[in-house]
């Protein structure tokens, strides 16, 4: 009989600890919710077609699943960390997808948050530059003044019918 309640006994703490029920243990289910809400922002980015393909950045794997990361940094606010791969390391378009990164996930995600979007480090040859580019506001808002740039990343972020 003793046996039977530590056994019972240890699967109702595992059930509490992974519900995040237990007193203090509020990990498994805050990491269950960024993991969620990470996969809500793939799922947002994963149909952008690339500037000069007709292919999504997912068919390219420009963007997985692993490169989202979301973190709960207040109440009801996530940062999110986008890490993407452009298909060379001289890509003339990096600026661009990230743009559409950025104007697509504004435009769509549905919880407040801050978003960074890097690419991924030792995959493009002016990284650097590009990072400070992308998370700029005022370039972001620059770049969104031009017609040329604005229609271009309208036709990226659209989604298909």
């Amino acid at each position: 009989m003793s046996v039977v309640l530590g056994l019972l006994s240890h699967t109702l703490n595992r059930v509490l600890w992974y519900s995040g029920l237990r007193r203090g243990c509020h990990a498994p289910r805050k990491q269950a919710m960024e993991q969620d809400k990470a996969l809500e922002v793939y799922d947002i980015i994963r149909t952008i077609r690339d500037p000069e393909k007709p292919n999504t950045l997912e068919e390219l794997e420009v963007v997985t699943e692993s490169c989202v990361e979301v973190q709960e940094i207040g109440e009801e606010e996530y940062l999110v960390v986008i890490r993407f791969t452009p298909t060379v390391p001289h890509c003339s378009l990096a600026t661009l997808i990230g743009l559409c990164l950025r104007i697509k996930l504004q435009r769509c995600l549905p919880f407040r948050h801050k978003l960074e979007i890097y690419i991924s480090e030792g995959t493009h040859s002016t990284e650097e530059d590009i990072n400070k580019q992308i998370n700029d506001k005022e370039r972001v808002a620059a770049a969104m003044e031009n017609p040329n740039l604005r229609e271009i990343v309208e036709q990226c972020v659209t989604e298909p019918d």
